[in-house]
């Protein structure tokens, strides 16, 4: 059965997504950290990110780079966080989250609650200045 992201790489469950080429693919967090939180993955479906291929995992780190710029451009803050957890898809995926401080990766914070129009602005936004 494939992943829900997937189905979110093949168009069966809509995303805001940000950015996209033959391998990879970003989106918001549909459950953010922060405004701005993306979720990059490999269209390939690899359930554990260490389990990539060296240079596919290479390659996902020189995109994210890419989304983490444009993210930065978009959203105010200090840096774009990067974690790797693995544990709530089991699909390989980055997370990039705007923040200001290192509290704001805490995976103990209450996420915050993003309108629809506002996912698609920020989504619009990011895609611009990548």
């Amino acid at each position: 059965m494939p992943s829900i992201f997937s189905r979110i790489v093949k168009g069966e469950i809509p995303s805001y997504k940000v950015a996209e080429d033959e391998r990879f693919f970003a989106f918001l967090d549909i459950n953010p950290m922060a405004k701005g939180h993306t979720l990059v993955i490999p269209k390939q479906e690899v359930d554990y990110i260490f389990d990539l291929d060296d240079d596919i995992l290479k390659d996902m780190v020189i995109f994210a780079k890419k989304v983490a710029k444009s993210i930065e451009k978009t959203i105010t803050c200090k840096r774009v966080g990067i974690m790797v957890v693995g544990l709530e898809v089991p699909h390989a995926h980055i997370h990039l989250v705007p923040i200001n401080k290192e509290s704001d990766m805490s995976l103990s914070n209450p996420r915050i609650k993003i309108e629809q129009f506002e996912f698609e602005e920020i989504a619009k936004k990011i895609r611009e200045n990548i």
